[in-house]
């Protein structure tokens, strides 16, 4: 069974979708902790009510960046982590985590990558970047995690119409309908083994 750390910034209704799938026997895995950059972020609330253990790890309370990685490192080989699920996370993963878990860090991002993708685009700011560009569809991208941000290899991706008169308050929760309801797939075939990655491309098997 699979080990899963979830990395969250906000309200933690990815890690929720995820979780659910978790208990109704569609994964085979275990949420086995939640870490945040904020101390006291909503999505610690339904954790702790999940009885999964919380960590606020952020990189001001280390004194240079080698002991934030290493800290963080052995924070996940402690829980014998092998799958990190980034559900609202937005600081950039450090580069030896990255490697540690190099196509085992999966992110969930509001827009079809690569474009509103990148430091910067995050939540609303997507969606109000996708409405400000004309463009008719949006969407969602699931991928692996590399170096750079949402530049990983994607997994899957499903669109989303933009509406006429769409505001940002309108677009987001069509998007997040998605969200829900996809990361819990690919995270279910990704701990059944059904996603491999051939040559720096994902291959799906049935």
């Amino acid at each position: 069974m699979r080990k899963i750390a979830v990395f969250a910034s906000g309200r933690g209704s990815n890690f929720e979708a995820v979780l659910k799938g978790i208990k109704s026997g569609k994964i085979a895995a275990e949420i086995v902790c939640v870490i945040s950059d904020h101390a006291r972020p909503p999505v610690f609330d339904i954790a702790r009510k999940n009885r999964i253990p919380t960590h606020w790890v952020n990189r001001k309370q280390f004194s240079d960046a080698a002991d934030y990685v290493g800290f963080l490192l052995n924070l996940l080989a402690s829980y014998e982590v092998d799958l990190i699920l980034l559900a609202g996370y937005l600081k950039l993963i450090p580069a030896p985590v990255v490697e540690r878990f190099r196509y085992s860090i999966i992110n969930i991002h509001p827009a079809l990558l690569p474009n509103f993708g990148g430091k910067g685009f995050y939540g609303e700011r997507v969606h109000r970047a996708v409405i400000e560009s004309g463009v008719k569809v949006t969407g969602v991208t699931i991928h692996f995690v590399d170096e750079h941000y949402d530049r990983g290899a994607v997994i899957v991706q499903e669109q989303v119409p933009v509406l006429e008169g769409d505001t940002p308050e309108t677009l987001a929760p069509r998007v997040l309908t998605v969200e829900h309801r996809l990361l819990p797939e690919v995270v279910g075939a990704y701990c059944a083994g059904r996603i491999n990655v051939i040559n720096g491309k994902v291959v799906w098997e049935k």
